[in-house]
């Protein structure tokens, strides 16, 4: 299988010839290959010329970085749109169409920062039919440019609003039925309809609106994560035949514990996630700039001794 194969066949359900892996991000991209992803406000000051050559070679480093890490989803971040589609027509071509290419789509409401919550809670209460109306609009928008970035070889979309502390949802699941899911929905349905997949992210504590969120029809959940106590084994259980699960290996121990409890935490996930199909391997958020890097190589290679089925 080529890594879009194992990708695609584990975000459908299926069963491929080995557990495939990527990261949301991978931001260490500089101690692995001593040179950073390209940001967009690098290309700002650069001339049309300049801005090719940028992007060529970015995309030419996001190949050299995926393939050695082994993975089968590509992601592209940091860059708007139309660049976020040069950039994966320069992979596709380079690489044969080998690796599924991912990046940022949700369109549905998130946290609120600080006193935005304030406003969010009063707008529920005094303003239910204009909240409505603002989750429409970035509904529609956020399908909008998920199908061109379909269209652009950007096949699977990332739906990376938070919704979830480590105590629970930011609202509760009724009010979330109403302002989140049906957008959810609606956007999910878009990809699937243009011919993409669908990664449900979020943070926290995602069992109180576990049956909502596979109910919003995304091939695969992102996350479960283990620091607010969700465990692979009891989501793989409830959820397993209906969806995609990614993630759960222990972000924090990267950074605070020791490695038997790194390898614990990896080879725990490998255990529950992989029976029957159906899941991607990750960490629970991403490899985070200022994190060793043989501490995430550790999570590769728990991965790379349990992978094949």
């Amino acid at each position: 299988m080529t890594p879009k194969q194992r990708a695609i066949t584990s975000l459908t359900g299926g069963i491929p010839d080995e557990i495939p892996t990527f990261e949301l991000e991978f931001q260490l991209t500089d101690e692995l290959l001593g040179k950073d992803f390209l940001r967009q406000d690098s290309l700002e000051k650069m001339t049309n010329k300049e801005k090719d050559i940028a992007i060529h070679e970015n995309a030419e480093l996001m190949i050299e970085a995926f393939e050695k890490l082994e993975y089968s989803i590509i992601p592209i971040h940091y860059l708007w749109l139309e660049e976020s589609i040069k950039t994966a027509q320069i992979i596709n071509k380079m690489t044969n169409y080998k690796y599924l290419l991912t990046r940022h789509g949700d369109g549905t409401f998130s946290i609120p920062d600080g006193n935005e919550m304030y406003e969010f809670a009063y707008r529920i209460a005094d303003d239910p039919k204009g909240l409505l109306e603002q989750a429409e609009k970035m509904a529609s928008s956020a399908i909008e440019r998920n199908k061109r970035a379909i269209d652009g070889g950007i096949e699977s979309l990332i739906l990376c609003s938070d919704y979830c502390y480590n105590n629970g949802p930011f609202i509760s699941p009724e009010q979330f039925s109403i302002f989140i899911t049906p957008f959810l929905s609606k956007i999910i349905k878009g990809i699937r309809d243009a011919g993409g997949y669908a990664i449900k992210h979020t943070d926290g504590n995602i069992m109180p609106i576990l049956d909502q969120l596979v109910e919003a029809n995304p091939h695969a959940i992102h996350s479960l994560d283990p620091m607010a106590g969700v465990d692979i084994a009891k989501v793989k259980k409830l959820v397993g035949d209906k969806v995609c699960l990614i993630g759960n290996v222990n972000c924090a121990l990267l950074q605070t514990g020791t490695d038997e409890q790194v390898i614990e935490s990896a080879k725990y996930c490998l255990t529950h996630g992989k029976p029957n199909g159906g899941y991607i391997y990750s960490t629970s958020n991403v490899p985070f700039k200022g994190l060793e890097l043989k501490r995430y190589q550790l999570v590769l290679d728990i991965w790379k001794q349990y992978r094949k089925y």
